[in-house]
């Protein structure tokens, strides 16, 4: 049996998330900061009229910040029927994952990482995380 995943990139890591759930993938937009909000939430953005969480994956994986110069991308996911924008180092592409090939997480991963990873992939490439979104997405 085999999954699809579409894959990003954070600090370097390559993360996962089912294909059926990504509704698109942009250049990051200009976002409206929301006081009080968590950390991790970086504010809203207005998609074709439609207003979207946006949640940067850095903060919420205890990462440092993207440099200043650099371009964050959004993948664009549904989660308990509403979208939320996830920011990203870069998009890559769309893997066919053997099941198979599947771990769970490993003890080594920070506690903040495995909170949000559901296992990994042993890939050709190298491993492949995937990403819990309902966790990865909650405030």
């Amino acid at each position: 049996m085999s999954t699809q995943l579409a894959t990003f990139t954070v600090a370097g890591a390559r993360y996962g998330i089912d294909v059926l759930r990504v509704q698109e993938v942009l250049r990051a937009h200009t976002r409206t900061t929301v006081p009080l909000a968590p950390p991790g939430v970086t504010g809203l953005v207005n998609l074709r009229g439609q207003v979207v969480m946006t949640i940067d994956l850095r903060t919420r994986l205890g990462l440092a910040p993207l440099a200043e110069d650099a371009e964050p991308m959004m993948v664009v996911v549904e989660v308990n029927g509403e979208a939320i924008s996830l920011l990203v180092d870069e998009i890559g592409d769309v893997f066919d994952v053997d099941d198979s090939k599947f771990e769970t997480p490993p003890d080594t991963l920070p506690a903040a990482l495995r909170e949000v990873i559901l296992g990994a992939y042993k890939l050709d490439q190298g491993l492949l995380l995937a990403l819990d979104v309902e966790r990865a997405t909650a405030a």
